[in-house]
Parts: structure tokens; sequence; C-alpha cells
């Protein structure tokens, strides 16, 4: 198993690729600590995982918030003794452009998609730093590397996040910490249902993806795997895209 013996903390881990990534980190190996705002899909997760043989804790945890964020990495030191891997996954999506997003909204996204990145690294560093070794992995998107229509907020937050890998990685890659990014495509979860569901969007989005369908959890939790793994230790500050074909079409 790639990752058997690592502790991982997943943020957003409940449903969608964070779910996905959980579920594939425990059948690696790993410890699993998924955290996120709502209870319900995380003790599904952590339910399902255990039904595999799988050892994983869920922790109710705003990543906007700092005490909170503290509170789920000593619970996770308490609990497994160490911090190996982070996935900073949780995100939310705003579809408006800049005239039709109110401050709060933006401040939103900001919060949970580009603060939430800093605060939860800012907590768990330390402890990579003293192990000599770490992963972090950045869920960003291909609205990070270029524009998509009426997501202002997301577009620019998920852009901070695919620089913010950069910088961390310079920062931090001769501490012994690994730092890179996955930026997915289109992908099937709750944040993109409204769209798959309408039939329009949905036939719009397989035509500017070359491999005819749209991605799943499981795609991306196969590249997180390899980034959270020995195999990708002379990978730096990169954004692995995993998006059917997308950005090349």
């Amino acid at each position: 198993m790639r990752l058997q013996n690592k502790v991982g903390i997943i943020t957003g881990g409940g449903t969608g690729i964070g779910a996905g990534i959980a579920l594939m980190f425990a059948k690696e190996g790993a410890q699993v600590i998924i955290c996120g705002r709502r209870k319900e899909p995380l003790e599904k997760t952590v339910d399902e995982i255990k039904k595999s043989g799988g050892e994983a804790i869920y922790c109710i945890t705003d990543v906007s918030s700092q005490k909170q964020i503290q509170e789920m990495v000593e619970t996770t030191i308490t609990k497994f003794g160490a911090i190996d891997i982070l996935v900073n996954n949780a995100g939310v999506y705003i579809p408006d452009d800049v005239t039709s997003t109110s401050e709060d909204e933006w401040d939103r996204v900001m919060d949970v998609d580009a603060k939430g990145v800093y605060l939860v690294s800012k907590a768990v560093l330390p402890g990579m730093i003293k192990n000599g070794e770490g992963k972090i992995i950045n869920i960003a998107s291909i609205a990070g590397l270029f524009g998509f229509e009426k997501s202002a907020a997301y577009c620019a937050a998920k852009g901070a996040v695919v620089n913010l890998t950069r910088e961390m990685a310079l920062d931090y890659s001769s501490k012994g910490i690994c730092v890179n990014a996955i930026a997915p495509g289109v992908i099937d979860t709750d944040m993109t249902k409204p769209f798959l569901e309408n039939e329009q969007a949905k036939q719009g989005f397989l035509n500017k993806t070359p491999v005819g369908r749209v991605g799943t959890p499981e795609d991306i939790a196969y590249g997180a795997v390899y980034l959270a793994s020995d195999e990708s230790d002379f990978v730096v500050g990169q954004t692995l895209v995993i998006d059917g074909g997308w950005t090349i079409s």
C-alpha cells in the first residue's frame, strides 16, 4: 500500500472530491482525518472507510476559522501522533460576475477557497517542519488557470491557490516538504450537479472535453495518492491538471 502508516488530513472530506480522496487514501493504508462543516456527510464517509477496513475520524471544522483549525490539528496529533499529508480541498462556488457578486459572497469564497488553504497549511506546517517531511496538496481548478464566465470570485481564489502553491514550495521544499496542487476539470460532484442536470450545459462541458465524459472524484483521488506518496518526492510546486483534456482542446 502506497500510504501505509501515513496520517492524512483532507478538508472538505465529506463529499465529492474530498470524500473520493479520503476513501482512496484509506485504501492505500493511510489513517485519515476528514473535516468539514456538516456532520452527516462526514459521518457517512468515515463509516464507509471503516466498513472497508480503514481507519478514519472526522472533525467539524470551518477552514476560515483559525480556532477550529487548531482544534482539528490538536485532535489529529492526539489521536495519531503526527500529520504526514494535508489535502486542502474545502471549497465553495458562487456563479456570478464581478458586478453581480456581493462583497459578502466575494469574502465567503475567498475565506474558504484561498484563506482556508493558508490557515490550515499554517497550522500543519510547524509539525511537518519539525519532522523534516510532509506532503501538501492544494486542490485548485482549471478555473485558476484561465477564466470561466460568471465565476469571478472562484477564478480569483483558485488562481491564488495555484500561485500560493508555487510560493509554499519555494519556502518549504528545502525542509523536506513537497507542496503541489491539482487542477480538476469538470467533476461530477454536488458543486457541479446543477450544471450537469442541465442537458445543454452538460453537453457544452462534454464538447470541451476530448475524452467525452465528465470526471469522477476517483479520477482526482488517483492523482492525489501519487502526490501524497514517496513516488512524487521530486515533484515540487507543480499543478497537476486532471481535466480529460479540456485545457488542450
